[in-house]
């Protein structure tokens, strides 16, 4: 009996030879051709019992668009939209910059992702399943820790308005994790998941339009707290739609009950994450202090240290769990197993795989930090961002996003991720010629009641290429890490791959604003580019990467044979 497995290595599987195992050889470690690949495969986890509650179909692809809409919203509104209204009450350049940092906390969400893989969530898991489960709880997290927001929204007390944006960080990633997983085990192969992720980053990106767009045009006409009120609403809107679903294959017990008792436990959760966050963020600070980190030059080397760190342990520790058997604790421990899995299964190649993977978005987080506050600096109202930030990033993002997807669908992974790699240099390089523009000038045309000046227009097809190229890129980029995951620990290696992906720029990120008044914003964004295109030289080093087959004897794919 032939065995096959699932090709989650990311070359073009579609042109693969055809795959037969050999019993200790070594062609038994090339993955097979997609049309090889027998459902069973997925079936035999936990996770695929969970999946068949949600049919192929436009069902599945409207949850999903609804679930990166409900992702989408609260990221905007604890980095790009809090960038931008600290920037309006006058926070200090550098200051900003170190804001950034709250959005480290979703690099670091692999350290939970297991728990989500392992439990379920009291009460609404026993009726909706793990998946659904988590999703709801993280919901309701995220509801409450915006309206903490909006009634902080003053910024009188920095440090409460970064308690609340941790928080709505932390939700959004345990949002983030539980719905990757089940995406990932509901579409196993490239050609499912191109219209998943297609779709799913259309409603991330149309939430721009309510985050950037509508929250910013919000605050411009009311304020800055009824801005964040109405998109703490909206970013609610998939809990009661999930409510409504039917209870997962197997489970039951009563919609009211699983209802009311997942709402006293997610009430006793948020509350416990408050406690846990403000406790953990007073001693990070007093830590911060008492090592001179709070000084921007001393900062920059515990940077540095910092994101090297990760790749310099795995480099010493790939070798000795290479030779772990399948047996081993290390390997089938709940907590550290999927990430030992990684080394395991890809060997030295995972170095620089990781390496691609942490620097491939950081021109994308760069811009995402430092753009908004150059709109305000460059003197833009909030209506003419609102503009810029709505219909200008949703049509064209949504139009980079699907041209990405395709892309992955239909050509070379690697020749996708060049394309993707230059898409994100344009993206940042337009944004250092804005630099040099100026907002004003005679009245063109109207558009919704709105004056259009030459000014704006710069604005405008600023933020067009930039959308665009950064959705072209993050589709890509979400089709190559979905490819890397073992179906195994669909959440947990996904969360660890997206995490990584964010912690290098996100690093670099929090020092913006001292690069920003060392270079100015038209050097700041010239060098976010040229690290888009840099990081391009480490492809030929993965573009032959196979993963090893599984050697745990309980697994179908290690059994068939």
């Amino acid at each position: 009996m032939t065995a096959t497995q699932r090709p989650w290595s990311w070359p073009d599987q579609r042109r693969m030879p055809r795959y037969e195992k050999e019993k200790n050889t070594d062609a038994a470690r090339d993955p097979p051709p997609p049309d090889r690949i027998p459902r069973v495969t997925m079936a035999a986890t936990d996770g695929q019992a969970r999946g068949s509650a949600l049919r192929p179909g436009f069902g599945r692809l409207a949850l999903y668009t609804l679930l990166g809409f409900s992702a989408g919203l609260p990221f905007y509104m604890f980095s790009t939209v809090l960038f931008l209204r600290l920037a309006r009450h006058d926070v200090d350049i550098v200051t900003i910059g170190y804001f950034a940092w709250v959005s480290l906390l979703p690099t670091f969400k692999f350290a939970w992702a297991p728990l989500l893989d392992k439990y379920d969530m009291p009460g609404f898991g026993r009726f909706w399943g793990r998946r659904r489960g988590w999703i709801m709880v993280a919901q309701l997290g995220i509801f409450l820790s915006t309206v903490g927001m909006a009634f902080t929204s003053t910024d009188a007390s920095l440090p409460l308005t970064a308690l609340f944006a941790l928080l709505l960080a932390f939700w959004t990633s345990t949002l983030e994790i539980a719905a990757d997983g089940w995406r990932v085990e509901l579409a196993p192969t490239a050609e499912e998941q191109g219209p998943l992720v297609a779709v799913n980053q259309w409603g991330y990106r149309a939430s721009m339009v309510a985050a950037s767009g509508g929250a910013i045009y919000i605050a411009a006409e009311a304020n800055w707290t009824v801005a964040y009120l109405a998109i703490a609403l909206l970013a609610f809107l998939p809990f009661p739609v999930l409510s409504a679903m039917s209870p997962e294959p197997g489970r039951g017990g009563g919609r009211a009950t699983a209802l009311l008792t997942g709402l006293l436990a997610s009430a006793v959760m948020i509350a416990a994450a408050t406690a846990a966050t403000a406790v953990v963020g007073w001693l990070l600070m007093s830590a911060i202090g008492s090592v001179g980190m709070d000084n921007p030059d001393i900062m920059k080397y515990w940077v540095a240290g910092i994101g090297l760190l990760p790749f310099v342990v795995l480099g010493a520790a790939v070798p000795w769990l290479r030779t772990l058997p399948w047996q081993a604790p290390l390997r089938r421990s709940a907590a550290v197993g999927p990430y030992v899995d990684v080394a395991w299964r890809y060997g030295v190649v995972v170095i620089p795989i990781l390496l691609l993977i942490s620097i491939y978005r950081t021109g994308d987080v760069m811009a995402n930090t430092l753009s908004h506050p150059m709109f305000n600096a460059l003197g833009y109202g909030l209506k003419q961002i609102s503009a810029a930030d709505g219909v200008v990033a949703l049509v064209s993002g949504l139009l980079g996003v699907t041209l990405g997807g395709l892309l992955a669908a239909r050509v070379s992974m690697g020749w996708s991720l060049v394309i993707g790699g230059v898409m994100s240099a344009l993206s940042n390089w337009i944004f250092a010629w804005l630099a040099h523009q100026a907002p004003g000038g005679p009245v063109l045309f109207s558009l919704f009641g709105l004056g259009v000046t030459a000014g704006d227009l710069d604005l405008y097809l600023a933020m067009a290429v930039d959308q665009f190229g950064h959705g072209f890129e993050g589709a890509v980029f979400v089709v190559y890490l979905s490819l890397l995951v073992n179906p195994r620990y669909p959440a947990a290696q996904y969360a660890l791959f997206s995490g990584l992906a964010f912690l290098i720029p996100r690093l670099l990120a929090g020092l913006s604003g001292i690069f920003q008044k060392a270079i100015g914003y038209d050097g700041f964004f010239i060098m976010a580019g040229t690290m888009s295109v840099a990081v391009l030289v480490l492809l030929p080093f993965i573009v032959r990467a196979r993963p090893r087959p599984d050697d745990d004897p309980g697994f179908p794919e290690a059994v068939a044979a």
